[in-house]
């Protein structure tokens, strides 16, 4: 009796992992344009809403311009912060932050919650490679 318990719990758990489906989501922002930022913000927030928080994997990636997003400086930085304790990864582009250095003399400070990587195009190759799906609004 035990195995059968067994047998058909186990049986249980394969079926429910086997509609549990994990989805993968790079998303880009290379723009200053605020309403591009917004939808890109709304989609991930709109992904998570649909698939649930477990099953989505989400990854904003900002460079050249779109890198306004992620600073201190955006009017909206609290949504950054917001979407980020819900489980969104943040990357900032280095190379940007690096040529608005040179620029400007000064270091663009990003929101709490955003890491930073190297390149923002090459981590959208990684993340790609990875089997994440590639959205640009």
């Amino acid at each position: 009796m035990k195995k059968v318990i067994l047998y058909l719990f186990f049986s249980f758990l394969f079926v429910l992992n086997s509609y549990a489906q994990e989805h993968k989501v790079v998303i880009q922002i290379s723009s200053d344009d605020s309403k591009v930022q917004e939808l890109a913000l709304n989609n991930a927030a709109n992904l998570q809403k649909i698939y649930g928080v477990d099953n989505i994997a989400i990854e904003v990636v900002a460079y050249g311009p779109g890198l306004s997003v992620l600073t201190s400086k955006y009017a909206n930085n609290a949504r950054i912060k917001s979407l980020s304790m819900q489980e969104i990864v943040f990357s900032a582009c280095e190379n940007t932050i690096q040529n608005i250095e040179k620029k400007t003399g000064k270091t663009p400070t990003l929101t709490e919650g955003v890491t930073t990587v190297k390149s923002g195009v090459a981590r959208i190759i990684e993340l790609q490679e990875e089997g994440y799906s590639y959205i640009r609004p």
